[in-house]
């Protein structure tokens, strides 16, 4: 027959079995974590008789995932870093000399892979009249249990954030290709006898905040325009598509440039309410007058090169950014006559601003360099791309880069 002692040995070790399998199927059945606590919290104060329990545990920061039985006042001021991170093993209170834990009996350690993630503080232990508490003499499958819940809570946490981000990711990847859809691939780009027109767009998140566009509006006139919103990703993209569409509608009402940028302007004030503006420049071209007529809004100046006389100039008439005030006072439009074959390379801030590695900006002096020649855009800009490393993955890159050329020819 047998012995009392070795009957409650059974017991517990029946009931410990018993837990963790009823733990492990909460697990395998992906039972919220809150339903799982549960479980795991009636395991410790019904069936243990803990009277006072705290669970600290760790996800992105240390925090209490667990207390029931202690007052407020027992736990608020315990600084899992400063009161608890010394502790590697299971430890009794009162060898401690940290006045914060007094309040409870034992403190259990939780490690996975070297790294604490639980520190379980356990209080009120119902005493037996004789013997040692079957509390005391489990405190290690205490452990053991703490181990398998908090290392499946934070794999869960995992999963579902690398879930999102997967999903995040996806989500940027078809934004990014609607996006790349509202930019003219270069292969429509005129080339032709009159005009040659090419292009570099590089954005620094899957989205950008940059555009640029060229449009035939009849037999001897051309549109074209190259915009940047303030700011990047997601939020400066949508602006820009909202920015865009309005474009494109503008455009097939034939409106004037100076009309062309009152709408747009007005477009803007509203949907981006005072947060965000677009710098602007916008350009018609006849190719039988050789006349460009063009209005800068607050871009950056685009450097016109005579292949001829060799003058550089910037084309600077305009007005301030669209968006920037609730309506334009006075908008200026520029006029050149091409009467050289000559170059136009428009840009937006990602270019101009860049930087070596001495915090010196150098974009607009190697875009200089690369462009007061006669060769032709494709060759420019491949020497502007190897000239400044114009790639993903270059860390002085910073924004959107793009870039919009047009040559002239005879």
């Amino acid at each position: 027959m047998a012995s009392k002692s070795s009957l409650t040995r059974l017991k517990f070790c029946n009931f410990k079995l018993n837990s963790l399998l009823e733990i492990t199927n909460a697990i395998n059945d992906k039972l919220a974590v809150e339903n799982i606590l549960q479980k795991y919290q009636h395991i410790l104060l019904n069936e243990l008789n803990i009277g006072k329990v705290v669970v600290f545990a760790f996800s992105k920061e240390w925090k209490i995932m667990m207390e029931s039985g202690a007052s407020e006042t027992e736990f608020e001021d315990i600084v899992v870093e400063k009161d608890l991170l010394e502790h590697t093993e299971i430890t009794t209170v009162p060898s401690t000399d940290n006045k914060q834990l007094v309040a409870y009996d034992f403190i259990i350690p939780v490690f996975h892979d070297t790294k604490p993630m639980a520190y379980v503080l356990i209080g009120d232990v119902e005493e037996e009249k004789e013997g040692v508490s079957p509390t005391i003499k489990h405190l290690h499958f205490i452990q053991t249990l703490t181990n398998v819940i908090f290392v499946a809570i934070e794999n869960q946490r995992l999963f579902e954030e690398n879930l999102q981000q997967e999903r995040m990711k996806k989500e940027m990847e078809l934004a990014s290709r609607m996006q790349n859809m509202l930019i003219p691939d270069n292969s429509i780009l005129p080339r032709n006898e009159l005009l040659y027109v090419d292009s570099f767009y590089l954005p620094h998140f899957e989205v950008g905040g940059d555009y640029y566009d060229f449009e035939k509006l009849s037999e001897n006139e051309y549109f074209f325009c190259i915009a940047d919103v303030s700011g990047k990703g997601i939020s400066a993209a949508l602006l820009m598509s909202n920015f865009q569409a309005g474009l494109k509608a503008y455009l097939k009402t034939k409106v004037s440039l100076k009309e062309l940028v009152n709408l747009l302007n007005e477009q803007i004030v509203i949907s981006a309410q005072g947060e965000k503006f677009i710098t602007f420049f916008a350009g018609n071209y006849n190719v039988e007058k050789r006349e460009l007529r063009y209005i800068n809004a607050g871009h950056n100046p685009p450097f016109l090169y005579d292949k001829k006389t060799h003058l550089l100039e910037e084309l600077k008439d305009g007005c301030p950014g669209i968006g920037m005030l609730d309506e334009i006072p006075v908008i200026k439009e520029g006029v050149k006559r091409i009467e050289n074959p000559s170059k136009l390379i428009c840009f937006t801030d990602g270019l101009a601003e860049l930087e070596n590695e001495n915090k010196v900006e150098i974009g607009l002096s190697e875009l200089e360099k690369c462009m007061t020649n006669n060769q032709n855009l494709t060759q420019n800009f491949d020497c502007l791309q190897q000239n400044l490393n114009l790639k993903k993955g270059n860390p002085a890159l910073f924004d959107d880069i793009t870039i919009l050329g047009i040559d002239f020819l005879s």
